[in-house]
Formats: C-alpha cells, sequence, structure tokens
C-alpha cells in the first residue's frame, strides 16, 4: 500500500493560471501543472533559495522538491518548445 500523499505549504498561488500562444489558443495541446511545481519554481529560479530551504518552506522533504522541480523545469520546457497551453492547477496543497 503506498504512502499517503502529504499536503505542501504554497504561499503564493499563481496570479494568472493559464497561457496560450496568442491567435493558436483553440488549436494547440494543454499542458497542465500542478500549484505544487509552479511553488517550487517560485521558490528555486524566482526567489533564489536552495533546495534545503525550499523544502522547509514547503513542508515536504528535499527529494520531493527535487522531484516536483524535474516535473515542472519538463513541463515548462514542452511549453516553449511546443507553443502549447500551460494551465496551472490541482494538487495537494
Amino acid at each position: 500500500m503506498p504512502r499517503p500523499n502529504k499536503p505542501k505549504r504554497v504561499k503564493r498561488e499563481p496570479v494568472c493560471d493559464s497561457f496560450f500562444p496568442k491567435g493558436r489558443a483553440e488549436q494547440c495541446h494543454e499542458i497542465e501543472m500542478s500549484v505544487e511545481e509552479y511553488e517550487t519554481l517560485r521558490l528555486l529560479d524566482y526567489e533564489g533559495m536552495t533546495q534545503a530551504e525550499c523544502a522547509q518552506e514547503m513542508g515536504i522533504a528535499r527529494a520531493t522538491v527535487q522531484s516536483l522541480y524535474t516535473e515542472a523545469r519538463k513541463k515548462t520546457a514542452r511549453f516553449l518548445v511546443e507553443a502549447a497551453g500551460l494551465r496551472i492547477r490541482g494538487g495537494n496543497f
């Protein structure tokens, strides 16, 4: 039986939760990023925290931060390269 998913602390939800290429919103596919993945990107890249500081801020293990960050970076890269839509929602926070 898997361990229960521990809720993460999120200090700031995104101001804008969806991004779509101009003039192609109906034609592009959508990538979904969780609020926790967004928060990890915000804390590490925007705020300049270390993974250990981010883990403490969110109340989770550093390994979980690393996993969330890896997924968030992959989704951000796909969003940019494929000119896809990005929607930030959901998660356990």
